[in-house]
């Protein structure tokens, strides 16, 4: 049920950052910023799938650096690094709200406080650690991938977005596990490893996907 699941999810964040593009570059720019929010949120949830136990978050990270991509490929860099700004943005108003909410005394009806304390408590670290990751990659994302844009000239952007998802996905798990979940979950270099296979799964799945339709869209 889960790979089921796994390959339902892909597919939707897939599907949904093609219709983002379609609709113009705000609406990519606001689901790039939803992706990142929701990968903090659920982060801390492991699943079992094929066998390993990674976080329910990877398809997220893919489907953010995936979106970056076509804002670059269609709308240049300024509108990517506005873009990552306003991610960073809503990190920052994400975590300082959460931390609020847990600030409000429950009322003796309340049946749900206690399980937002035990997901948003360790938000603040997390989302630290994901903003400085996240800022960095995105940065590098732009960057590499405007280089494999350049060194060719603007053709094979199934090779240049496969080459350039990998790398950075590499980097960012790498640096967020050991930021962001060191001494909070087990199994740390477990979870690098899964989190890569699941990653490649997930980049195998969407970049063809949206490579398929890019010709088809008028942005």
């Amino acid at each position: 049920m889960n790979e089921l699941l796994f390959l339902l999810h892909v597919i939707i964040i897939t599907v949904f950052t093609i219709a983002a593009l379609r609709l113009g570059k705000e609406a990519l720019i606001a689901t790039i910023s939803i992706f990142c929010i929701l990968a903090n949120l659920f982060v801390l949830k492991q699943i079992t799938l094929f066998g390993m136990h990674p976080t329910g978050t990877d398809a997220f990270s893919v489907g953010a650096i995936l979106g970056l991509n076509l804002l670059q490929e269609y709308f240049g860099k300024n509108v990517a690094k506005k873009a990552i700004w306003i991610c960073f943005f809503t990190l920052v108003l994400y975590t300082i709200v959460s931390q609020i909410h847990l600030g409000y005394a429950a009322s003796a009806h309340d049946l749900l406080s206690h399980h937002y304390k035990a997901i948003l408590k360790f938000m603040p670290r997390i989302v630290i650690a994901s903003i400085a990751v996240t800022i960095f990659v995105m940065f590098l994302d732009r960057f590499f991938y405007g280089f494999l844009k350049q060194t060719f000239k603007g053709k094979y952007f199934l090779l240049r977005s496969f080459i350039s998802v990998v790398v950075i996905q590499a980097i960012d798990t790498v640096l967020f596990t050991f930021l962001g979940l060191y001494g909070i979950m087990s199994n740390i270099w477990d979870i690098i490893l899964v989190s890569m296979v699941i990653k490649l799964a997930t980049i195998a799945i969407s970049v063809p996907i949206i490579a398929a339709f890019k010709g088809r869209v008028k942005a």
